[in-house]
Order: C-alpha cells, then sequence, then structure tokens
C-alpha cells in the first residue's frame, strides 16, 4: 500500500486466503501520513491503523478475541464467522446516518429583494439599487411560494429570508411570517432573517421578539478588515452592524443573532484578530468561510482572491488559535469543524446543506427568487444572476413534485451521489463528505467536478485528515474538539 493510496473495501473483499478467523465487513481506506490509514466504513466509524495492522486486518490475522479485536467488531470492522447479526446492525446505523431523506425539503429560502444599500467585494447576488417594482418580491409571488413550500412534506420548515438587504422589504417579511404562521400551524416553524442589519430597527425586532424570529448576520473581523471587504456609505458598516447586533440581545436574548465571515486575501493573515472580534462581541462560535466563485467575487477575484491551500493555512491557524482559546477558559467554537466531528463521531444525520450524499439540492432546500423562479440553491440562483439559469427548477406556479420530479433535479441528485462518483466511492472520507454541484459546476463545468483537481474536494480532505490529527496525536486538542459535539 502506497502512501496517498485511496482504496475501498471492493479491492479487500476479493482476497483469497486461507480458512479464515473473521467476516470482514466493507471498508475503505486512505492515508493519514506516512505509516498511518484512516479506515471508515458504511456505518460511518472510523480508526486509525498503521500500515502493518491494516494489513493484519486485511489478511485476517488479527487475534480472535483479543481487545483490539473486540473494538474493531465492536465498531464494525469485522465480524465473527458464525454471526449474521451485524448485516442488521450495519443496515440500522446506515438508515439512521441517511434519516433526514424521507423528511425532504425543510430549508425554503425567501429572497425578498435584490436591493441593497452596500457595495460588498465578494457579493454573491449582484446586488442592484434600483427601482423596488422591479427587484423586489410581490404579495402574490410570495403567496404562490408559502402555498408551494407547504407541499413539502417535511415536518420541520425553516424559513430563512434573503436578499439583497431583506430589511429593505420588510413589509413582505411581516406578511410571509404571519401567513406561514397561519397556514402551517401544525408544522415546526422556525424564521430567519439574513441581514447586515443597517436598517434594523426597534419595530422590527419588536416583531421579531413576538414571532420568534432568529437574525444571521456578516461580520468578517475587525472594523477596517469589515468595512473594506462590506462598504456602504458613510464607512460605517462594521458600526452599524455592531449596533444591530446589540440591540437584538438586548431585546431577544444572547443566542438570537448569529455572524457569518467570509474570507478576503487580507483575512488570510489575521485569523486571531477576526476571531478575537468574534469574542469581544461575546460569540461563542466562528465559521471560517471559503470565498465563494459567484457574483461580484468573480470580477474582483484578482484582489480578494487565493489559493486553495492558502485558504487551507489560515484555517489550520485559525482552529489552532481556537483552541488555545478554549484552553484559556475562553468557550468558542469553530463551526465547520463542529458540523464534521457530529459527522465523524456521532450516529446521526446532519442537515447541513454542503455535507450531503446526494447533494443538498432541492431536496433538502429551495430558493424563491424576487421574480418567482425557483432554484435548487441559494448559490443556484446566485449563479443565475450571473446569466447561467442551469439550477433553475420552475416557477412558484409548478407544484412541488413537479419541481422535484419532472425538473434537472433528478439527474442532478443521480450524478452526485457520493457513493458512485468517480474519486468519493472508495474514499475514507466519503461518510463525513458532501456534493458540491453548483460548485463544481461553476469551477470545472459539471456536477461532478474533478476530484484530484477539485477545490472543494482538497480543502475538505485536507481540513478532516488536520481534525483526525489532532484527535489521535494531541490530547489537549481532542478534548476540546469532543467538548464541542
Amino acid at each position: 500500500m502506497t502512501p496517498g493510496l485511496n482504496r475501498s473495501f471492493s479491492d479487500l473483499a476479493s482476497y483469497q486466503g486461507t480458512e479464515k478467523a473473521y467476516h470482514l465487513l466493507p471498508l475503505r481506506f486512505l492515508s493519514l501520513d506516512t505509516d498511518r490509514y484512516i479506515v471508515s466504513n458504511i456505518a460511518g466509524n472510523y480508526d486509525v491503523m498503521r500500515r502493518k495492522e491494516l494489513h493484519d486486518l486485511v489478511h485476517h490475522r488479527i487475534t480472535p478475541h483479543s481487545p483490539r479485536y473486540d473494538d474493531l467488531k465492536a465498531n464494525h470492522f469485522l465480524a465473527d464467522t458464525d454471526s449474521t447479526v451485524f448485516r442488521d446492525l450495519l443496515a440500522a446505523k446506515y438508515r439512521t446516518r441517511l434519516a433526514r431523506l424521507p423528511d425532504f425539503t425543510s430549508l425554503h429560502l425567501f429572497v425578498v429583494t435584490l436591493r441593497c444599500e452596500h457595495t460588498c467585494q465578494y457579493c454573491q447576488v449582484s446586488r442592484v439599487s434600483e427601482d423596488r417594482n422591479a427587484f423586489d418580491m410581490s404579495i402574490a409571488t410570495a403567496d404562490q411560494a408559502i402555498a408551494l413550500m407547504l407541499q413539502s412534506p417535511s415536518p420541520q420548515l425553516k424559513v430563512e429570508f434573503q436578499g439583497g438587504e431583506p430589511l429593505l422589504n420588510f413589509d413582505l417579511i411581516r406578511y410571509v411570517v404571519l401567513e406561514v404562521e397561519k397556514r402551517a400551524s401544525n408544522r415546526d416553524l422556525q424564521f430567519v432573517i439574513t441581514t447586515n442589519l443597517s436598517l434594523l430597527t426597534d419595530e422590527m425586532v419588536d416583531f421579531a421578539a413576538v414571532h420568534a424570529i432568529f437574525f444571521s448576520t456578516s461580520l468578517d473581523g475587525p472594523a477596517d478588515l469589515h468595512n473594506r471587504n462590506r462598504p456602504r456609505p458613510n464607512g460605517d458598516s462594521h458600526a452599524r452592524t455592531v449596533t444591530g447586533i446589540q440591540k437584538i440581545r438586548s431585546r431577544l436574548g444572547p443566542d438570537a443573532v448569529a455572524a457569518l465571515m467570509t474570507s478576503t486575501a487580507e483575512s488570510l493573515d489575521q485569523p486571531e484578530a477576526i476571531i478575537d472580534e468574534y469574542v469581544r462581541l461575546g460569540f461563542d462560535s466562528i465559521f471560517l468561510r471559503f470565498i465563494s466563485p459567484y457574483g461580484f467575487a468573480v470580477k474582483t477575484a484578482k484582489r480578494i482572491g487565493y489559493e486553495t491551500d492558502a485558504f487551507i493555512e489560515f484555517f489550520k491557524r485559525g482552529l489552532a488559535y481556537i483552541i488555545l482559546l478554549n484552553q484559556r477558559g475562553v468557550p468558542m467554537r469553530e463551526t465547520y469543524s463542529t458540523l464534521l466531528l457530529q459527522r465523524m463521531l456521532r450516529p446521526y444525520a446532519t442537515g447541513y446543506v454542503d455535507l450531503q450524499s446526494p447533494a443538498g439540492i432541492g431536496i433538502a432546500v429551495l430558493a424563491y427568487n424576487y421574480d418567482g423562479d425557483v432554484y435548487a440553491s441559494d448559490e443556484g440562483r446566485m449563479l443565475a444572476e450571473m446569466g447561467d439559469r442551469t439550477f433553475r427548477l420552475g416557477t412558484v406556479q409548478d407544484s412541488f413534485e413537479k419541481l422535484i420530479a419532472q425538473s434537472p433535479l433528478l439527474s442532478m441528485t443521480h450524478e452526485t451521489i457520493l457513493e458512485g462518483l468517480p474519486g468519493c466511492c472508495d474514499c475514507a472520507l466519503l461518510p463525513y463528505c458532501g456534493s458540491d454541484p453548483v460548485f463544481h459546476h461553476r469551477t470545472q463545468g459539471d456536477y461532478q467536478g474533478h476530484r484530484p483537481t477539485s477545490a472543494f474536494c482538497r480543502r475538505n480532505m485536507e481540513i478532516m485528515r488536520h481534525l483526525i490529527r489532532l484527535l489521535e496525536d494531541d490530547p489537549d486538542a481532542r478534548a476540546v474538539l469532543r467538548s464541542w459535539i
């Protein structure tokens, strides 16, 4: 086995040895470093093995009923030759990891306007500030979107208001919230407004308090960095965001507002300063996010963009600092690491759209654009603003069944099942990863992408490898990481 080699159980299952002391169960393996391999199975369990031990496992040389044998059996890497119960156990665990699929679409994005008073360098929706009649969602369109959303079988419905700057069309937000509460009183409802907070008023906060509405905002770091990334008239973007955060917390509590950052080239040499700003403002988590290749981020790529490896180093440095803060008694989590750790260390399904197989587009999320078009994801409608309508499924006048079963979605879903994708089907990290067909379509020309040169693949593989090394080799870091889940 050569370091770097990525192999699957299909290669191993054909091994013909002498009388076998145990059944070898389906597994995949991937090099972690010079002499160690990540070994995983369809139940989502992973182990780290030296090359010799992996050879011993494959060649049926693990001593039966030894402590190591029992550990590998408990985690479904092998089974006693006289046992058949392992099949049922594996099936049950696999079903558990995919338990969200039958619920179908639970996240519904309402793009209530394209208008915005910011001119962010990486804006993903090609912001506009003109006529509200041309760029605001109408009540009639909202009514049709609500009716369409209610055709989803999901018992949980999360309504997220997007823009532009959605607070520029707050009257429609108010209307949608009241209508959804009236028409879907038997569902588990959640409302989120994604906003820069610059236009937040006391009236809006009061309405949010009555209807349990959460807020999500953008915070790129200290004032100078944030204001350069997200300019607005008077240069007070950061100050207005901080004021809005404080306003929401004072009325709704500390957990009613979350923040997301987007990393630009200027971010890469200051992860500590960015994280310190989140700590200063009372946040206990931060999502160290890669810049997306949509909208104005494409036009400004030479100025604000960076290579994937540069981001990976930024991520590792930021994660190290967050772990150090925890060790000093400062509670702080890195959100993407937490999502991955939940998938690695827990048996349950997670709802994060970008970490699903098949891809979460359409079957986990739908985006209702201001003009009535329906897209398979928010990134899909961002791509449409650039002139590429590949991920448009139809309009709000269509039925849910037509959008799902009589649109390009079936083809997209079929091509994004990791278990059938070259480069993914035999990867040990498959149980924890996902597929991003919009990203791959934009950067590589098809839904699947080319794994050896995919920035999505490289980013995820290196982050997951790094997390596993920390869990295996650094007891102090392991204690912090496990505490996050």
